[in-house]
């Protein structure tokens, strides 16, 4: 059935289950910097020690997301969001429960692991679902990512502050069930396993290179995870992917701790999360939407040029207007970033493995959440501040432009052209 014959197009129903989804597991784990500071006064850890809580749990969630992006091709996302849901539920209700520091490693880090899977399931399912507009759809799809830091920051600041961290983790695990599990349902591997098509459909003259690269079900196009990473694109984006989470994932755990180390309250401190959250689905909307007819690569390197400036400021920003500012273009920048490369992984490669390729990109980017927040907390030790490693985080954000800028977008191509020579 084609697209056009549907009232409503069955991919914007997933879109708008992952926006969910994604709103509840990036949610809970960007609401750490909320529990930080209590954490470690509770058990006496350092600010190293206790990043080290959330470093281990992205250990964890980088061989999780690899191996998502295999189970992903071959079942599809039901189960995967199925088990996320009830694994994080678990692991907070658990959390609250502890009472030494190793049982976090335990409770916290080991079984919220999980969340690691959900990026690579989210984008290699919408991907699938769409041959055009795809930049918009993934856009949306990943605004979850913004509402959680709109939603359940404040959310779990306000319970801390109502009851206290533990009762917070209880309501907030509860919430996962109620909320992960029962959209898990809705999900769909791909159009054609409902007898559809992609949004857009698919060119005749897509339809001969499919054939032509030896595709034997006719259906979809796209390299292996072999042939993937035979080409230079590949590694690029696993760069893009390793520097960019090394830089969100330090910022958003130590965002808060850091406004509060100049004096700025914790509830006010919490709605930075929340503004970076808000413009984070703006930018994630207009930015995905925009990439769509201007180029992916010319709008994701002015992204990260603003990028890199924005977390430069921080060094000197001392006022909580001057953090909300930080926050809007860091949230609007970094979802145009997140969104555009995700639509370029997929116009390089195609659609037939892009759940493999995708999580193998994001096993870099499980490297960058582990050392990130670790790299922070090291340096605030020794050095009593952040500053060297905003300093840090901005000069990444400059490699990253130099590498989008050499990723090219002509990968399936050529190994179609390569294997029509070898005929």
């Amino acid at each position: 059935m084609r697209y056009s014959e549907q009232k409503i197009f069955y991919g914007w129903i997933i879109t708008l289950s992952f926006l969910v989804i994604g709103t509840m597991v990036y949610g809970l784990t960007q609401s750490f910097g909320v529990f930080f500071k209590l954490l470690g006064a509770d058990f006496g850890l350092t600010r190293a020690g206790t990043s080290a809580i959330v470093s281990t749990q992205s250990i964890f969630g980088t061989i999780i997301a690899f191996a998502a992006g295999r189970t992903l091709d071959k079942f599809g996302p039901r189960i995967i969001v199925l088990i996320i849901g009830a694994s994080i539920g678990f692991a907070l209700i658990l959390t609250s429960q502890t009472n030494a520091p190793w049982q976090l490693f335990i409770t916290y880090s080991l079984f919220s692991c999980v969340v690691g899977a959900n990026y690579t399931t989210m984008a290699g399912t919408v991907s699938r679902w769409f041959h055009k507009k795809r930049g918009l759809a993934l856009g949306i799809a990943a605004t979850g990512v913004g509402f959680g830091g709109v939603v359940i920051v404040p959310l779990s600041a306000w319970l801390i502050s109502i009851f206290d961290w533990r009762t917070a983790y209880m309501i907030l695990g509860a919430a996962a069930w109620i909320f992960i599990i029962p959209l898990s349902r809705l999900l769909r591997k791909s159009p054609e396993d409902v007898g559809l098509e992609p949004y857009g459909g698919i060119p005749v003259t897509a339809q001969r290179k499919i054939s032509d690269a030896g595709v034997k079900d006719g259906s979809v196009a796209g390299l292996s995870l072999r042939e993937a990473a035979r080409t230079e694109s590949f590694w690029f984006l696993t760069g893009i992917s390793l520097l960019s989470a090394f830089c969100y994932n330090m910022l958003i755990i130590h965002m808060v701790p850091h406004a509060t180390d100049i004096k700025i309250p914790e509830m006010q401190a919490a709605t930075i999360i929340s503004a970076l959250g808000a413009s984070n689905i703006v930018g994630r909307l207009l930015i995905g939407r925009i990439s769509d007819t201007l180029g992916r690569k010319k709008v994701a390197i002015g992204c990260t040029l603003l990028l890199s400036a924005s977390i430069l400021s921080l060094i000197w920003a001392e006022q909580l207007y001057m953090l909300y500012i930080f926050g809007v273009v860091f949230g609007f920048c970094n979802g145009g970033v997140d969104t555009t490369m995700a639509a370029l992984t997929g116009d390089i490669f195609g659609m037939r493995n892009i759940g493999s390729i995708i999580g193998a990109t994001q096993t870099a980017f499980g490297v960058g959440m582990i050392l990130g927040p670790l790299f922070g907390g090291f340096v605030f030790d020794k050095v009593g501040n952040y500053s060297v490693a905003f300093g840090v985080c901005a000069g990444a954000m400059l490699v990253i432009t130099a590498l989008i800028a050499m990723t090219r977008k002509k990968a399936l191509s050529s190994m179609v052209t390569e294997k029509d020579a070898q005929k």
